[in-house]
């Protein structure tokens, strides 16, 4: 599917070069290909996979169409919250849960893109990505190409290691593993999707499950984890059967695909680049730091970036006081967890069992006011979550 373009050679000069073909490079070359202005830019996609498999699936809610409401796979108007003293099956209209295959995603937007002939693709590894005077470069198989901005989505650092070398940061993975089964009966019911099953054991880290329902008979069904370090290949395989067996119930299915990813949970302050570099995605800080989620923090991303360049402003997009208000949050939870002064089941089980489900979604989304999120999190523990706020706030004084 991604392969580098027939017309493409090393001596062009680009507009833009967006490196990676992954969710924010590809969801911010859809914007730009919506744009009568932008779209007759000429840009360049750097991507060294195929991107041919189905190896994620994006899950979000909004309450209207998106850009990529055609290629939705399912959604649901309904989640269920699962723990060992709380369960309740939340009805969260206006907003609807929604899943997107990769597969599904990379054809989309890189199809559309080749009907472009100002968009131009190399099938290569990015190296470094730089500045030299006015312009931006990016570097593969040693040869630099050039444009007014690279929008870079690589992380060219390991940032495990900052906590280590700077202190001060938490670092924890959200990795977890996931198979599409598929049942001889119909076991599931595909109105609703399991938002959280914290049900399973604890000892790794906090861990749950979630269900995503696509007909009666076949549902994805995710193992998940935020904890320091990865687990056994086998280790996830026996969790996905275990919560098959013991809290679904079933017995007969068959897997029909897998998947696997690893997602940094931190609060390091990712760089947004510098000069004519602007770091997007993970890279640039959009994924957030207490949940993992990204998809919908691209999303908002990418239409920021595209209103900079249409009116000509600076395209490092600047913190609101809102954003490091939730910064402030998103740290504070991680040290609760790094620390274990609670565990993550528990504070999650308080904010559902005490709230409307649309205001933990908006919460999550960093879409609340000030007074909703002080209602918000009066359902956790205040004797653990005030000093910890209190030593994120002084922090360094």
């Amino acid at each position: 599917m991604f392969e580098q373009s027939s017309t493409f050679t090393n001596n062009q000069q680009f507009d833009y070069i967006i490196t990676g073909a992954g969710c924010a490079g590809l969801s911010l070359l859809m914007r730009i290909l919506q744009h009568p202005y932008l779209s007759t830019k000429k840009v360049l996609v750097i991507e060294s996979d195929e991107k041919n498999r189905n190896d994620r699936t994006w899950c979000f809610w909004e309450t209207s169409p998106g850009p990529f409401e055609s290629i939705v796979n399912h959604r649901w108007n309904q989640i269920d919250f699962y723990s060992s003293s709380f369960s309740r099956r939340f009805e969260i209209e206006p907003y609807s849960y929604k899943m997107i295959r990769g597969a599904d995603f990379y054809a989309y937007v890189i199809n559309k893109a080749k009907q472009n002939p100002s968009i131009f693709f190399l099938k290569a590894k990015v190296e470094a990505v730089g500045n030299e005077g006015h312009q931006a470069f990016a570097v593969c198989n040693q040869q630099r190409y050039y444009a007014q901005y690279v929008f870079n989505s690589i992380l060219f650092e390991d940032i495990s290691q900052y906590p280590l070398k700077e202190g001060g940061f938490y670092y924890l993975l959200q990795h977890f593993k996931g198979w599409v089964i598929e049942t001889t009966a119909d076991c599931f019911n595909p109105d609703a999707a399991t938002f959280m099953d914290f049900r399973v054991p604890q000892t790794e880290g906090t861990t749950f499950a979630y269900v995503l329902p696509v007909t009666a008979n076949k549902a994805l069904v995710e193992y998940t984890l935020f904890s320091p370090a990865l687990l056994a290949t086998e280790a996830y395989d026996k969790g996905l059967r275990n919560y098959i067996s013991d809290f679904l119930k079933i017995d007969d299915y068959k897997i029909c695909e897998e998947e696997f990813g690893v997602i940094p949970m931190t609060n390091f302050p990712f760089q947004k680049g510098e000069g004519n570099v602007v770091n997007i995605g993970t890279a640039g800080g959009q994924t957030k730091g207490s949940s993992g989620f990204t998809f919908h923090f691209i999303q908002k991303h990418s239409d920021e970036l595209i209103q900079a360049l249409l009116n000509h402003r600076d395209p490092h997009i600047k913190k609101t006081l809102t954003q490091k208000r939730f910064d402030l949050y998103d740290s504070t939870l991680l040290q609760i967890l790094t620390q274990k002064k609670s565990s993550g089941d528990k504070i999650f089980t308080d904010l559902f069992s005490s709230n409307k489900a649309q205001d933990v979604l908006r919460f999550l989304d960093n879409e609340t006011s000030v007074s909703e999120e002080l209602k918000i999190m009066s359902a956790v523990s205040s004797a653990v979550f005030i000093p910890a706020a209190f030593k994120e706030m002084f922090k360094g004084i």
